[in-house]
């Protein structure tokens, strides 16, 4: 089934800006999604998902009930639920393998179906902006693609992404929210930040760093955080690169360098 706002099916073929034309309702959500002040997310019963990772759960886990990301600038931050039983999933999209990792989501809140009558599947896209390159708008395009292609009908709800989500700062077109959190017992989404970025955050950031494909990494059935594992080759000049300035890593390894959080986390996209 394809992808529909408000039971229309999407002409994929509009731009960002015919979109929000046709459906200015869309605009409307986003500019009250970017105004909002970011709230901070305190640790207990949340989990953080980094880039390349998704979590699913649902109300009645007893374990976490809030899941986010941030650092995100030509990624997307992407969340699908179902409004039947809630179950919802939050994931921290780069463009490196869309289609594999919308149907991994799909799958994924799919498995806590009660029954397909109940509810339906709601998306909401938050992430991008108008860098350079044109990064953010490809991932876009290439997300909405993706999820059209899906067996199941899909309901665009909240769509800040790419010039959605973007403002000039200082001449530099950067993003206005880097980081999300939705609330699974309430379905509320809104711009945070985030004191805890763990468990195992070093290992996590390692296995992505690596070249590590989408992986879920929460069982809600056993509540519990699982990383597989994982390998990797030496970093070549890897000396070097330690002796080197924040700046000069994110020039080089960034896909996006001005639209970047200078954080302790500077190689995510």
């Amino acid at each position: 089934m394809p992808l529909f706002i408000r039971d229309e099916r999407i002409d994929l073929s509009l731009s960002v800006r015919q979109l929000v034309q046709r459906y200015p309702h869309l605009e409307e959500r986003a500019k009250a999604l970017t105004s909002q002040p970011a709230r901070t997310v305190e640790p207990k019963g949340f989990l953080y998902i980094q880039q390349r990772e998704f979590a699913v759960t649902t109300p009645n886990d007893s374990s976490v009930y809030i899941l986010g990301s941030d650092d995100a600038t030509t990624c997307h931050l992407v969340v699908l639920r179902d409004t039947g039983s809630g179950a919802t999933c939050l994931t921290h999209c780069d463009g490196s393998d869309t289609d594999t990792e919308v149907s991994m989501i799909i799958s994924s809140v799919k498995s806590f179906f009660r029954n397909t009558e109940d509810g339906r599947l709601e998306l909401h896209l938050v992430g991008g902006f108008n860098d350079d390159k044109g990064l953010s708008q490809d991932l876009t395009n290439h997300l909405l693609r993706a999820f059209d292609k899906q067996e199941d009908k899909v309901h665009l709800v909240t769509f800040c992404a790419t010039e959605l989500n973007d403002m000039v700062k200082n001449g530099i077109h950067v993003p206005i929210i880097y980081g999300i959190a939705v609330n699974v017992k309430t379905a509320e989404i809104f711009r945070a930040t985030f004191q805890d970025h763990g468990p195992d955050e070093d290992i996590r950031s390692a296995r992505t760093l690596t070249g590590g494909a989408m992986i879920n990494i929460y069982d809600a059935k056993t509540e519990w955080l699982y990383i597989g594992p994982y390998y990797w080759m030496p970093l070549q000049f890897v000396d070097f690169w330690l002796e080197q300035g924040d700046e000069q890593i994110l020039k080089v390894w960034h896909h996006a360098p001005s639209g970047a959080v200078r954080s302790r986390r500077i190689l995510s996209p």
